[in-house]
């Protein structure tokens, strides 16, 4: 199996670092008010990733911490997958060209999916799909609206579109340290053929060890989750994992948390 890659989140409300309660922008919890030193922070630390959020730009439909972005693009030395309020060929390609390595669409993905292949064919490669799910269904502007799209059909649409990975958050389990939704990650991980990425709920080194353990097909884990393991088969897999507010409150070390996905 591939190695899992553990992206820790940067997520920026009025230009500083937060970690949002199931999206509530009214629950943010402030880490860090220099997104660039906190950029720096992490890749120090060891991670090959960062994933930032433009929270305010999430419901705004545009970019709103612009001037934060381009603070922690400019610390970076480590790739960067921005996702928040990028709805158009114009932002992406803007972004692209300013350094971001992966731009994530969420609400567009639902809205306007042509604009999502069209990205795809524009910059392949380069096009992430965010899934954020309430109760198994597809969740847009920043949370604010639910769809009656599911998490699962959303997935299957972009399946031929050139989509380089799926990010999946369960907003019920973002931000509660209650850990992942293991069983609706691996139902997306099997029947959708696109690398996964899980979010939403990590609170300890023991998530992760679980989702390695699912991503690996432990047997044990997929009964766990409801799976036989003879059924797991169509996906292409799990490719990482998202971690917030865990890391930022210590409960889980990034040393650790590096070293038992490359064990």
């Amino acid at each position: 199996m591939t190695q899992l890659i553990l992206y820790p989140a940067i997520d920026l409300k009025d230009g500083a670092c937060v970690r949002l309660k199931r999206g509530a922008m009214d629950q943010a919890t402030v880490y860090a008010t220099d997104p660039a030193a906190q950029a720096r922070a992490w890749q120090d630390a060891g991670f090959a990733w960062l994933h930032v959020v433009d929270l305010n730009g999430a419901f705004a439909g545009r970019a709103v911490n612009a001037a934060a972005v381009a603070a922690i693009l400019a610390a970076a030395r480590v790739p960067v997958q921005l996702g928040g309020g990028i709805r158009d060929m114009a932002a992406i390609e803007a972004w692209l060209a300013a350094g971001v390595r992966r731009v994530i669409l969420g609400s567009a993905a639902v809205k306007t999916p042509e604009l999502v292949r069209a990205a795809c064919r524009a910059f392949p490669g380069r096009i992430a799909v965010g899934i954020d799910a309430r109760d198994g269904f597809v969740a847009t502007e920043g949370w604010a609206e639910t769809s009656t799209l599911s998490a699962l059909d959303l997935g299957r649409r972009f399946e031929d579109a050139g989509v380089s990975a799926i990010i999946y958050t369960d907003i019920a389990r973002d931000g509660m340290l209650s850990g992942l939704n293991l069983a609706q990650t691996a139902e997306l991980a099997r029947h959708v053929a696109l690398p996964v990425i899980a979010s939403g709920g990590v609170g300890s080194l023991d998530d992760l060890a679980a989702l390695r353990d699912l991503a690996a097909g432990e047997a044990g884990v997929a009964r766990e989750v409801g799976v036989a393991r003879e059924d797991r088969a169509s996906g292409t897999g799990i490719e990482g994992v998202i971690v917030g507010r865990a890391l930022y409150d210590g409960r889980i070390d990034p040393a650790a948390a590096l070293a038992l996905f490359s064990a």
